[in-house]
């Protein structure tokens, strides 16, 4: 199986990091064909037409995804992590649009002759920026905040588990096998040593993948796990009438961290309604709030699961057990 042997200094320095290119190429794949999952293309139809027409009009981008995106394998080019917090998709992308198109070439599984110009880089670029402003971009604001949700959850089930805890569900085939080693996958690949390398995990809203930029850096991809849909269930009747309905909604939408402006977009409430809730919430004990970059995020503390967990008797909206706490 594949393994990466990571010791104490490399879990140390382990972060979680927030990659607008990463998920572009999530989105990519799914533009491609992959399948879609909630939250991810907001209008998949018309977004997969469109980009239809676009790489039908480019024999550049066609040849390049048919080289770049296989069953298993992603180009190494479309991995390789941000070298820092808070880069911008296009701070990202220059890593590719300024490479060497001889170096990009020999990473694609497509031999086909059109990769030969010298062009290569920036048209690869362009095809990646097409997907950022017309399927991203408008809506990674919410994706943002998704992310920053699913690794403070993380970073807080890490605090109370350790790595087992916080990383074995991360996608299928990643567990952490102890003894500081890493399963990344079930292929016969010989162990990778980290030693002295950073090690990054990114989430997008798409599937996941592996990726480096040798021998300082190696990221692990995985899908998010908070929440992106819009339309979250209904808070119970019970709980309703105990708290008062707007309150209700708050906490049960509490399942995992979200900011204000995130409650906001999911229910429609004011900003200023939230904000008073919430600290009312807070005041009683029910929810407390962590700092993740730019955002504050509130969720639910043992009592506040307790309350939902009573309400319905499953232990709050998705009927599963509410999760560890700090």
């Amino acid at each position: 199986m594949g393994v990466w042997l990571v010791d104490v200094d490399v879990l140390a320095r382990s972060r979680f990091r927030i990659s607008p290119l990463a998920e572009t190429v999530a989105t990519l794949a799914v533009l491609h064909g992959q399948p879609n999952r909630p939250g991810q293309l907001p209008r998949p139809t018309s977004l997969r037409a469109a980009f239809r027409r676009r790489v039908a009009a480019d024999p550049v981008a066609a040849a390049f995804l048919a080289g770049a995106l296989l069953p298993f394998w992603v180009a190494d080019f479309l991995c390789t992590p941000p070298d820092r917090d808070g880069m911008t998709f296009e701070q990202e992308l220059r890593r590719i649009s300024t490479a060497p198109a001889a170096a990009l070439r020999a990473d694609l599984a497509d031999g086909d002759p059109v990769l030969d110009g010298t062009d290569l880089p920036a048209r690869i670029a362009d095809l990646l920026r097409w997907v950022w402003s017309a399927a991203v971009e408008p809506d990674w604001q919410r994706r943002r905040r998704a992310f920053e949700a699913d690794v403070v959850a993380r970073t807080r089930r890490l605090s109370t588990g350790g790595w087992a805890n916080a990383i074995n569900d991360l996608r299928p085939n990643l567990r952490w096998l102890g003894d500081g080693r890493l399963q990344i996958n079930t292929r016969e690949y010989p162990p990778r040593d980290l030693t002295g390398a950073e090690l990054v995990f990114i989430p997008t809203t798409g599937g996941g993948w592996s990726g480096w930029d040798r021998p300082h850096r190696y990221s692990l991809v995985y899908p998010c796990t908070a929440l992106l849909a819009q339309d979250p269930a209904p808070a119970p009747d019970s709980l309703r009438r105990l708290i008062g309905t707007t309150r209700a909604t708050l906490l049960y939408l509490l399942d995992g961290p979200m900011s204000p402006t995130h409650l906001v977009a999911v229910t429609g409430f004011t900003l200023g309604a939230v904000g008073n809730h919430l600290k009312l919430l807070m005041q009683a004990g029910l929810i407390s709030r962590r700092r993740a970059g730019r955002s504050v995020l509130y969720y639910r503390t043992e009592l506040g699961e307790l309350m939902t967990a009573g309400s319905n008797g499953t232990g709050g909206r998705s009927g599963r057990k509410p999760p560890n706490r700090m």
